[in-house]
């Protein structure tokens, strides 16, 4: 019997889909990351591009490298590859070192020999390293004249000056003491007070925010210390407390 002879027909598979392709369906070679050839049917490409892979046909249009971002050397590193161009790259330190003599930037006097350009740039890299939010330091009095005056100023820019004057409409001028603080140096003690009743406050003259607080009050007089009933200031109708005029007898 004739055996009839048919063409051979090689069965190429996609790698997307696993599709079997038909007879005569052009089957594209792509790349993928790891460098492994893959085929892909023409209905895949736009799964194979989203995957990442590569068209073979359009591999040698690609750069060899992307080229890698060099970091910026420091103005010390640059200095010393100005100051000796041909020695390797941080090897002016050592250089310098073994002929004896300190380099211009160890000293802190490069930019002024290597032009105003690098002078520019080493005053701008020295400016990055000061404190962006320095913290303000509020000076106290040393002296206890001083710290009183002081401590009256904030308390008459605080809001309990509110409360002195709505008592005082009602009770009357108070008895004003101002005292020093003789265990923490930046404190000043304001007692307010009248018959019926008193007001201890603290003003913290090294105290940024709230600088004045309430520490007690009360109803009697005799609850206060021998010291806080020494009075040395008054107030006036707008609770603002005033030094040296004589509190009500």
């Amino acid at each position: 019997m004739k055996k009839e002879l048919q063409p051979w027909h090689e069965e190429i598979v996609c790698d997307v889909c696993g599709r079997t392709m038909l007879k005569g369906e052009r089957a594209e070679p792509y790349l993928a990351p790891g460098g492994q050839r893959m085929l892909v049917c023409e209905l895949c490409t736009d799964r194979a591009s989203a995957e990442g892979w590569i068209r073979e046909s359009a591999h040698g249009e690609l750069p060899t490298a992307l080229r890698r971002h060099e970091p910026r050397r420091s103005i010390l590193s640059r200095l010393r590859r100005r100051a000796d161009p041909a020695a390797p790259r941080g090897d002016g330190l050592v250089a310098a070192e073994a002929d004896g003599k300190r380099p211009d930037w160890a000293d802190g006097g490069a930019a002024a020999g290597h032009g105003p350009e690098l002078a520019q740039e080493f005053a701008t890299d020295r400016q990055f390293t000061r404190p962006k939010d320095p913290r303000h330091v509020r000076a106290i009095p040393t002296n206890a004249q001083a710290k009183v005056e002081r401590a009256v100023d904030v308390f008459n820019g605080s809001e309990h000056t509110r409360t002195v004057a709505g008592i005082s409409r009602s009770l009357g001028e108070p008895w004003v003491n101002v005292t020093p603080s003789g265990e923490v140096p930046s404190e000043v003690a304001i007692v307010v007070a009248w018959e019926l009743s008193w007001y201890h406050y603290r003003v913290d003259l090294g105290a940024e925010h709230d600088p004045v607080t309430l520490v007690a009050k009360g109803h009697e007089l005799e609850e206060l210390d021998a010291w806080a009933r020494e009075w040395n200031a008054a107030a006036v109708h707008d609770g603002r407390v005033v030094l040296g005029v004589g509190s009500p007898g």
